[in-house]
């Protein structure tokens, strides 16, 4: 069941792994709430899409960040900084997703202003649940800003 909303969410998915992304387009087809989902493969698209510049002045301003750490080029590291840093985008939930477990990890998420940190399951079925578990918190829990 879908609630309404004026709008649709806006989700910008940072994900290099096809195979995830595609889960985690799986994971919210049949997600409580209607969003769209814009999915990016690296850290320099990803602050293209942020900052609306390089072919996305016109994408949405997302209302929430699926970040993984470990990307090719610009990593998630220096855009969650990047992000956290600019006074026009770090109201934006931003949640780490990555198949990272190491507490260097986890405390320089939270020290760069993460929202929350989620270690990749490596199964299909607790990657699906941990995607239907973002979208149950940050859609319908919590109230996201405008």
């Amino acid at each position: 069941m879908i609630q309404s909303r004026a709008r649709p969410i806006e989700i910008l998915l940072v994900e290099d792994n096809p195979a995830d992304v595609r889960l985690t387009i799986e994971g919210l087809k049949d997600a409580k709430v209607a969003n769209n989902l814009h999915a990016v493969r690296d850290g320099s698209a990803a602050l293209d899409f942020l900052f609306r510049r390089a072919g996305h002045e016109s994408a949405p301003r997302p209302d929430l960040v699926l970040l993984d750490l470990n990307l090719p080029g610009i990593d998630g590291r220096t855009v969650l900084r990047e992000v956290k840093g600019d006074p026009a985008l770090r109201t934006i939930p931003v949640v780490v997703i990555t198949s990272s477990e190491a507490e260097a990890d986890i405390a320089r998420a939270y020290e760069a202003h993460a929202n929350c940190f989620i270690s990749k399951p490596i199964d299909f079925d607790g990657f699906l649940q941990v995607v239907r578990s973002i979208e149950d918190f940050w859609f319908t829990v919590v109230k996201l800003p405008h």
